[in-house]
């Protein structure tokens, strides 16, 4: 919360002194200047989670908080830039509109993490158990994205939250699996992607940089999204207890924007709160803290020892890893009403309730079948 509060201070305040050439309209500045905070407090957590997964960092006590914070950091961030839409929507922005904004993105988030997160957990579940193709549960995942997209429109925010909110919930399901996520992965990077930087890239005009004052004014920013990201985020980490070469480290990884800068940008000049100079910058800012971040947060994962305790638990990880149960993706187990078949039913559902496995139990009927199918055979042999 540090790493977003203290760059969107000062992105805000940079804001309030930009030149009235550079705002698209001077009289609603204070739009213009949360967008800029917004832009200056994001962080794209795709890049920081290729970095600790290349420096094998994921299962370091570090590389999770690293991990967390810049999923918190985007799904704040994502929240922020809802609200701020909402507000450029309604061009002169009042307390009634700011509090039907809040109340509405909070009323949507409550929802969609208690009832919305077992409605798409049973739909995905259901699509999957009813058709025999995978292809279905790909067009279930892309409807949900699309109703939650529409009911953050209908409520006065930006659709960018209810597809955001939709694939954490598609994420976080139990059925969904790695062939499954492949596929939808696959369709996004060949498809969406592509043609979402062409259109960034078609609004951006780099040649703006080739001015005295447009490129200090773009040094500018890019030192105060640094300084703003670095300084709370390691003053972050060391209020949460971790020591200076760790916040260190959080706060070199935390300093990276990537594509979710450019479609703050995006976002931002679709409503006119921004002009394409700005949206330059902000999109050059994105690129320079993106090439930044990698060396620097190797150099600083680097020096951090790893002391008895880590090593311990990482090994027994690793041990864990190699075992049958950690590749199960869904148990299916059949029981009677036997002793060994209640026993299975009971070892069932430790394995799955701590690793938080779907599991489906098929009874086999009443009485005891194992006589009957040792009598069977019995009859059935030879004299």
């Amino acid at each position: 919360m540090a790493g977003i509060a203290l760059p969107f201070a000062l992105g805000v305040t940079l804001g309030q002194f930009l030149p009235e050439s550079m705002l698209p309209r001077p009289d609603e500045r204070l739009i213009t200047s949360l967008f800029l905070g917004t832009a200056l407090s994001v962080v794209s957590v795709k890049i920081v989670a290729t970095v600790v997964r290349e420096m094998k960092f994921v299962r370091r006590k570090v590389g999770m908080t690293l991990l967390a914070s810049a999923i918190i950091d985007d799904t704040v961030g994502w929240t922020i830039i809802a609200i701020t839409a909402s507000l450029a929507l309604h061009r002169h922005p009042n307390a009634a509109t700011l509090a039907q904004s809040v109340l509405g993105t909070g009323i949507f988030l409550v929802v969609s993490f208690t009832l919305g997160r077992r409605f798409v957990f049973g739909l995905i579940r259901w699509t999957n158990d009813t058709f025999v193709s995978e292809v279905p549960v790909v067009t279930a995942i892309l409807i949900v994205m699309g109703v939650m997209a529409l009911i953050t429109h209908l409520i006065g925010v930006h659709t960018v939250l209810g597809a955001f909110v939709a694939g954490i919930l598609v994420g976080e399901s139990p059925i969904l699996t790695r062939h499954i996520d492949e596929q939808l992965r696959g369709l996004v990077v060949a498809l969406f992607m592509p043609v979402f930087f062409a259109l960034a890239g078609l609004n951006a005009n780099l040649s703006i940089l080739a001015h005295p004052r447009l490129l200090g004014l773009t040094c500018g920013i890019i030192a105060v999204a640094s300084i703003g990201k670095f300084c709370g985020a390691f003053l972050g980490g060391t209020l949460g207890g971790l020591n200076a070469r760790e916040s260190m480290a959080l706060a070199c990884g935390m300093n990276a924007r990537g594509s979710t800068e450019v479609i703050v940008a995006s976002i931002g000049l679709s409503l006119g709160v921004i002009n394409q100079d700005l949206f330059t910058m902000i999109v050059t800012m994105a690129i320079v803290t993106t090439l930044a971040m990698p060396p620097s947060l190797r150099w600083a994962l680097s020096r951090l020892p790893l002391d008895e305790e880590e090593r311990s638990r990482l090994e027994r990880e690793t041990f864990e890893a190699k075992g049958f149960l950690s590749k199960v993706e869904r148990l299916l187990v059949a029981v009677d009403d036997s002793v060994n078949g209640r026993l299975a039913e009971r070892l069932a559902g430790l394995i799955a309730g701590s690793r938080e496995i779907t599991t489906t139990v098929l009874h086999l009927g009443q009485g005891r079948p194992e006589a009957a199918l040792r009598a069977t055979s019995t009859r059935r042999q030879p004299t």
